[in-house]
C-alpha cells in the first residue's frame, strides 16, 4: 500500500467546510458519510437508563436481540460495544504482532489500529492476520468467499445490514473469527456509539475484559434492543434504501460521472476531477467525500426527504 493510501482521513468534519465555505449548519446536507439519513424513531426512553449503571439484564438483552437480528450461530458469542471503532482498535491486541493483510484501498482505521500495536500491514499475500471490509467501503466489493487466516480473521460488516443475506454470520463460529457490526449506519444513529462482535468465544472473551464493564450506555442498551427487534423498520427502510440509491445514480450519471460502485448507503462515483466536484458541491452546501489515493473518485452518502432539492439544483 502507497503512502497516499495510508493517510487516515475520514468523512464527517462539517465545521472545517463551514468554516471555508460558509453558511449555518442546518443549511448545509453531509453527504461524506454512509449513515441513513433517515434514523430509526428511538422513541421514549425511560428514566432509569439515564440514572443508574447498567445491568446484565439490560446486557442480556441487547445482546438477545441482535444474536435474534443477526441470526448468529449457536457457539459464537456477542459483544456490544461503544461503536466498532473501539473494537477495531483493540482487536490487533488480541494476537502477537505479526503480518496483517488488508486489501486496499478500503476503511483506513484496520490498519491504523494493526499498525499501532506493532503489526506490518500488507495488501495481499498469506498473514496470521486478516481484515476483510464487506462490503467495501469504499467501492461496495462483496467478498462471496472470503480468505480465511488460521489465527485471526475480522470480517467488517458495518454497511451489511442492507443485504442481509450478504452477511457471512455463519462463519462467525469459527475459531479466530471475528465479525463486526455497526449499529449507526443502517439504523442512522452515529452518535449514539453503538457497534459489536460476533463471533470466536475465545477472542469475545477477551475483547469483553480488554473493554472494561458498562462499555455501553443505559439509553443505547434499550434503544438498540429496540431497533434490533423492529424487523418491519429494517424492511421498509431497505427498499427505501434502495429506490433513493437509483434516484442518486440517475442525477450523477445525467450531469457525467461514471458509477465505480458502492451500497445503497453510499455511492462511488468517477468524476474525472475529484477536487473540483467536491468545490463545487460545498459551494452549494453540499459535503462530500474525496479520497487520498484518488483524483478521480467522489463518495456520496444519501440526502434525507427534505435535502433533494437543494443536491437536484446544485448538482
Amino acid at each position: 500500500m502507497n503512502k497516499k493510501a495510508q493517510i487516515r482521513d475520514h468523512g464527517g468534519g462539517l465545521d472545517a467546510a463551514i468554516a471555508q465555505y460558509g453558511g449555518q449548519r442546518d443549511g448545509w446536507l453531509d453527504l461524506s458519510t454512509g449513515i441513513n439519513p433517515e434514523p430509526y424513531p428511538v422513541g421514549a426512553i425511560h428514566p432509569r437508563a439515564w440514572e443508574i449503571l447498567p445491568d446484565k439484564g439490560a446486557f442480556d438483552a441487547l445482546e438477545a436481540a441482535a444474536r435474534r437480528f443477526w441470526s448468529v450461530p449457536d457457539g459464537a458469542a456477542v459483544l456490544a460495544a461503544p461503536g466498532a471503532s473501539a473494537l477495531i482498535a483493540r482487536i490487533p491486541t488480541l494476537r502477537p504482532p505479526a503480518r496483517a493483510v488488508i486489501a486496499g484501498p478500503t476503511y483506513n482505521e484496520h490498519a491504523a489500529a494493526f499498525r499501532a500495536q506493532g503489526w506490518h500491514v500488507c495488501d495481499d499475500g498469506e498473514g496470521a492476520a486478516r481484515v476483510i471490509v464487506h462490503p467495501n467501503n469504499p467501492d461496495g466489493h462483496a467478498w462471496r468467499t472470503p480468505a480465511f487466516s488460521q489465527r485471526l480473521t475480522v470480517i467488517d460488516e458495518s454497511f451489511c445490514d442492507v443485504d442481509p443475506q450478504a452477511s457471512h454470520i455463519q462463519a462467525a463460529a469459527r475459531p479466530g473469527t471475528l465479525i463486526l457490526k455497526s449499529f449507526g449506519k443502517f439504523w442512522g444513529l452515529a452518535g449514539l456509539r453503538l457497534g459489536f462482535a460476533i463471533g470466536d468465544a475465545a477472542l469475545i472473551a477477551q475483547l469483553r475484559e480488554s473493554i472494561g464493564p458498562w462499555q455501553v450506555s443505559g439509553p443505547a442498551l434499550e434503544i438498540g434492543a429496540r431497533a434490533l427487534a423492529d424487523h418491519n423498520w429494517a424492511d421498509q427502510t431497505r427498499r427505501r434504501l434502495v429506490q433513493d440509491a437509483a434516484r442518486l445514480d440517475g442525477l450523477m450519471i445525467n450531469k457525467g460521472a461514471a458509477l465505480v460502485g458502492g451500497t445503497s448507503l453510499f455511492r462511488l462515483y468517477d468524476v474525472g476531477d475529484a477536487s473540483a466536484w467536491r468545490d463545487r458541491l460545498a459551494k452549494g452546501h453540499i459535503w462530500s467525500r474525496i479520497f487520498p489515493y484518488s483524483d478521480r473518485w467522489v463518495r456520496l452518502g444519501l440526502p434525507p426527504a427534505a435535502g433533494w432539492t437543494q443536491l437536484e439544483a446544485t448538482i
